[in-house]
C-alpha cells in the first residue's frame, strides 16, 4: 500500500505563488510516477503535472505549462508542485497520485493511490 500527503494549499492572491507537497510513504518511492491533479467545485478531476521515475521526465497540463514545475526529491520521498502566476481558476483541491506505469502519463484511471487532497485558493 502506497500513502500520499498533501500539504500547502491556502489562500492567495492572484499573481502569486504557492508551493505544494506530496509526501509519499508505504513503498518504494523510486518505483512510482507521480501525478498532481485538480478539481474545483462542480468540475472534473483535471491533470495538472506529472514527474517520472526519473527528474528529467515530465510533462504538465496546457493550463499551467509555463507556470508550474514539478520536481521530486527521491532521498526524502517528496514531489513538489510549484505554482506561479496563480488565476482565480486555480482555485481547487490539488491531489497527488502515484502510477507505477513504465512510462507517465496524464491519464487519470491509471493511478492507483491517491491523496486526501489540499485546498487551493486564489482570489482576484
Amino acid at each position: 500500500q502506497v500513502q500520499l500527503l498533501e500539504s500547502g494549499g491556502r489562500s492567495v492572491q492572484a499573481g502569486g505563488s504557492l508551493r505544494l507537497s506530496c509526501v509519499v510513504s508505504g513503498r518504494t518511492f523510486t518505483d512510482y510516477n507521480i501525478g498532481w491533479f485538480r478539481q474545483a467545485p462542480g468540475k472534473e478531476r483535471e491533470f495538472v503535472a506529472v514527474v517520472g521515475r526519473s527528474t528529467s521526465v515530465f510533462e504538465f497540463g496546457d493550463s499551467v505549462r509555463g507556470r508550474f514545475t514539478i520536481s521530486r526529491y527521491n532521498v526524502v520521498n517528496t514531489v513538489y508542485l510549484q505554482m506561479s502566476d496563480l488565476k482565480p481558476e486555480a482555485t481547487a483541491v490539488y491531489y497527488c497520485a502515484a502510477d507505477r506505469g513504465l512510462s507517465i502519463t496524464t491519464d487519470i484511471s491509471r493511478y492507483d493511490y491517491w491523496g486526501q487532497g489540499t485546498q487551493v485558493t486564489v482570489s482576484s
